[in-house]
This record gives C-alpha cells, structure tokens and sequence, in this order.
C-alpha cells in the first residue's frame, strides 16, 4: 500500500501505530480483554457466515444453471442421440472423446485411442493429446469407470453435471476475490448477484456445455482470487508459500483445459509488468509469479507430448526477456524523476526487443510455424494489411472473433453494473495515475490544505492488480466478443469491490469534505444493500415479464392447434355417421 500523509506537529511524542501504548496495555476491570475477544469472536462469526453464504450462492448457481439447461431442450426427456447432437460445433467433438473413452474396452485401450487417432482427420493418424486440451475429458471418463455410479448416473449427464459443478467453484472465487477487496463479504455476495443477473453476458455454460472455456475460466478465477491474496501485506511465510502453491495449482489446470491459455496469460503478464514498473508491486512476488507461468505451461508441454506451439509461445519469451533485463538493470528503481523515466523507457525497450529475438530463435530451432495464422488474424483485423491465410479469415468471418456489440452495455447497465463499474474504474485510474507518478518521482508527502486531518492517498497491491487486470481485458473483449466472459465477470467483482471499499468512499468523501469514519460505516453498507435490493427488483420483474410472454405463446399456439384440428375432427364425425 502506498501511502502518503501529513500530520500536525504536537508538543508531545507520537506513539506508533504498530507498537502497543501504555493505555493499552491496562486492562480495568478486564474490559479492554473482554473487547478483544468479543471482537475476535465477531470477526470468526463473520468468516463463518460470509463462507456459508459463498459456497450456498455457489451451488444454488450450479443448480440455477442446470434448470436452465433442462428447461430449455428437454434435456432428460429426449433419447440418448438427441443428447449428444445438442453439443453443437466443436463441442460434440470434444464429448465424442470423453464417449470414446468410456466406451474403450479398457483405459490403456481408450488412451492408445487418443494417441493414434485415425477417426478425425481423414487419412490421417493424429495425436489427440497433443493437438487438442483433452485432458479433461480423459480424467473424467476414468473417473466415471473408477466410481460406483455407472447404475445411478449415465456417462452424459455426470460429464454436464461437473461442468455445472464448476459454475459453483467460479462463483466462489469471484466472491471470495472482492471479499478479499473489500474486507467484507458483503462484497461477494453482490459479485455473485450481478453475475448471475447478468448471465447473458457472463456466461454461455448452459448451452455450450463442452466448450473449453467452460472448463477454463473457474481456475482462472481461482488463480485471480490466489493472485489477490498474495499481493496482501503482512503475509506469514507460510500463508505466502501455501498461496503460491494454489497460485499454480490453479494456473497449470487453467493451462491445460484452454487452448488459449498462453494468450490470456500474457496479458496477465503484462499486467504485473507494467505495475512493477511503477513500483506498485512487490517485485519478490511479481517474480514467483512470472516464474509459475511459465512452469505451468512448461508442463502442461510435457503433458502434450512436447507440443512446439507451446515452446514457441509468446509468454515464455516475454517471461524470460522480463528476468533477463531484470538482472542486467539492477538499479532500476533508483533516482530521480527524469533518470527512473529514461531508465524505464530503456527497460520497455530491452523487454520488447529481447522477447522478439528470442521468440523467433525458438521458433527457428523448432521450425514452428502453427500458430502464424493468429498473427495473421491480429493483423487483418486491426488493419494492418489483408490476409490470404485459411484459418485467419476463417476467424474474420466468425461472429464471435469480432468486436463487442453496443448492446451487450445497455444490458449491463439495466443492473447498474455498467455505470457502477465505470465510475469506480475511472475514481481508481487516476489514484492510480497519482501513485504511479510519485513513485517515480519519489515523493514521500503530499501537502494538505487542513492541518489537523490526516492526507492520505492509497492504494493497495491487490487493488492495483484487480485495476490493470480489469482494464486490460476490457480491451481484448472490446476487440474480441468472445473473449467477453473474461472481463465482464471480474467486472462484477470490480464494481462491487468499489461500492464496499472504506478506501473508495473515503477518498469520495474527502474530496466533499463530508469524510467522517460513520459516514463510510453507513454509506459502505446502505449503498450495497439497496443496490442488492434493486438487483432482486429488477430480475424478478425481468422472470415475471418473460413468464407471462412464454404463457402467452403457449395459449397462442393451442389456439393454433385447436384450429388446425377442427376439420380433422368434422371429417372423423362425417365418417363416424357413414
């Protein structure tokens, strides 16, 4: 946290805050004991009832999501075929591999199955393995031959219902990130409000199933809500080391169930780069998480039978090139403004350059040239010349590679969401902008116009992180509709963690000159709960209008019915009296 203030000059000497006073330490009458434990025993009734409501919000989404499923095909009163050929476009094929293997005399069998497959690509045999993130469904098929359940539970639906199952894990992990922003779970329960209100917009689970995102983006949201608690201060050597265990315990699971996880983790990086340029992160831990990046995707490598696409990733590269100039630029947070701006800019640069030279060295050695059409597609879509390439127009031609449509804001905005997000968004961008400059500048006070109050200007490792992430995949789902779920979901974690953050409304407050700690304490509850309050309005409105239209349609098409079927039934009494 970086913070900055002024105090009134006294007479008397400070006490510091960390180190206990002598008023402090009496305890008349046993009173100032009694106020520890009574707030100890609060704050553990609060963990306890703030986890209750995540995992139950968690599961009644999962439920929520697989009604929705079932509501709209019918899902369990239809035949077996019909089932599968619901899993549309890509998501069959993936099925067919989880079916195959359950369908394989053994699992050493369904395994030599996927490895030389000669069923999906004409006259070709084909590792499935490493061409394509299965692993998924070949954990799932021997988990469903080693469990008791093939009498109970058909192989369909234990594969739909673990998909579902993970909705819960998502939710869960979007509560706990803005918990952990916040410092009440207050917070969680209005992140998981507006995505389930939002779900359009948020998710596609419920009718693309089988798609890797869908398996993807609960660990990614794991990794997100790990990544925050590192960033907290005052952290125990072993709650560092047990985060950073989860950290890529959820980064190699997110690695290894989304073809495009080198991507996202880019950007990822890039977000921890740019912070710890600005001194805004530790830089101890920026590092372990560069060096989990890339151990996650190393083995999720090996997994795939040394794939060279991954080799040749740009996250690698733009890793190694980050610990490289690191080493070589020592002192590169030390100086004035203008000499750590010049140092900066030479950083940038080596960054860039070194990550060019040895991404193409790489992909040189490997002669790797599978993942061009991507570079083809970036460059066609942005204007930077045409393309002739099959797969790169391909991908132009899809719907859901182009660029976000307008009305996916106003849909945002019915639940406050969109308007919310964006005046947190820009509240934040310019403290941010403030402590990013006088970090550089190395400024350590701040005049203030009133001397008796405290100026304080803040903001947290953790907030930082949540601010670059959010604004830089804002920026890919502006481009890339499909790329969408990744922001407006940490969108719903963003807004609420702003309207329950005490360092949001204080520096509100503070800039009316309205700032007293009751004020916060009131507005800090009251503005959530009534937004909450208009959340449940509206979506209850919302399922009530779509009630009475669907009751409508219903009557309308009896009334169709019973139509057509009136000279059916003149023509059965015609013959009945001959």
């Amino acid at each position: 946290m970086t913070t900055v203030r002024q105090r009134r000059a006294g007479k008397g000497t400070e006490v510091d805050e960390d180190q206990p006073s002598e008023e402090k330490n009496v305890k008349p009458d046993g009173k100032v004991l009694s106020d520890h434990t009574g707030r100890k025993l609060w704050d553990v009734l609060s963990v306890a009832v703030g986890g209750i409501v995540a995992v139950s919000l968690g599961l009644l989404t999962s439920v929520y999501v697989a009604t929705l499923h079932e509501n709209d095909l019918w899902f369990s009163n239809i035949k077996e075929v019909e089932r599968e050929i619901s899993f549309r476009t890509e998501c069959g094929l993936y099925y067919s591999y989880y079916k195959q293997m359950i369908q394989a005399a053994s699992i050493q069998q369904g395994l030599h199955g996927l490895v030389y497959d000669n069923k999906t690509e004409s006259v070709r045999t084909i590792n499935i393995l490493e061409r394509m993130n299965v692993y998924q469904e070949v954990f799932l098929s021997i988990l469903y031959r080693i469990l008791p359940i093939q009498q109970y539970l058909e192989p369909v639906y234990f594969y739909i219902y673990t998909l579902f199952g993970l909705q819960a894990v998502y939710v869960i992990a979007l509560y706990v990130t803005s918990w952990l922003l916040s410092g009440t779970w207050l917070s969680g329960l209005l992140a998981a409000c507006w995505y389930v209100t939002n779900r359009v917009d948020t998710t596609r689970v419920e009718f693309t199933i089988p798609l890797r995102e869908n398996w993807a983006l609960p660990f990614f949201a794991v990794q997100i809500a790990a990544v925050t608690y590192l960033f907290r201060t005052h952290l125990q050597p072993v709650q560092e080391k047990l985060t950073l265990m989860a950290v890529f315990i959820a980064t190699f699971l997110f690695s290894v169930t989304w073809q495009f996880n080198q991507f996202m983790m880019l950007i990822q990086a890039l977000a921890l780069f740019i912070l710890d340029c600005f001194d805004m992160l530790p830089t101890a831990k920026v590092t372990w998480l560069y060096i989990i990046q890339v151990s996650g995707l190393l083995l999720v490598c090996v997994l795939q039978f040394f794939n060279s696409m991954i080799l040749g990733s740009l996250l690698i590269s733009f890793n190694a090139s980050v610990l490289i100039a690191r080493t070589v630029q020592k002192n590169l947070k030390k100086g004035g403004l203008l000499n750590r701006l010049g140092k900066l800019i030479l950083h940038v640069v080596l960054v860039l350059c070194l990550t060019f030279v040895i991404n193409k060295f790489v992909k040189k050695i490997l002669n790797l040239e599978s993942d061009e059409h991507i570079f083809k597609f970036l460059k066609a879509k942005f204007g930077f010349g045409a393309t002739r390439d099959f797969d790169a127009n391909l991908y132009l031609c899809e719907e859901a590679f182009g660029l976000l449509p307008l009305n996916t804001f106003s849909r945002l905005s019915d639940t406050l969401l969109f308007y919310i997000y964006v005046f947190v968004l820009i509240l934040l961008t310019v403290a941010a902008v403030i402590v990013a400059f006088r970090n550089l500048s190395g400024s350590n006070q701040v005049q203030c116009t009133e001397k008796t109050e405290e100026c304080t200007i803040t903001l947290k490792p953790d907030a930082a992180y949540n601010l670059t992430h959010t604004v830089l995949f804002g920026c890919l789902a502006l481009s890339t509709m499909r790329m969408k779920y990744l922001w407006t979901s940490h969108m719903c974690v963003f807004a609420s963690f702003g309207l329950c953050s005490t360092e949001v409304w204080k520096l509100i407050l503070k800039c009316i000159r309205l700032h007293t700690s009751q004020r916060i304490r009131l507005i800090k509850y009251s503005v959530p709960i009534i937004t909450l309050l208009y959340i449940s309005y509206k979506h209850i409105g919302n399922r009530q209008q779509g009630s009475e239209q669907s009751l409508s349609v219903l009557k309308s098409s009896l009334y169709v019915l019973c139509l057509s079927l009136k000279p059916t039934a003149g023509k059965l009494d015609r013959l009945q009296k001959k």
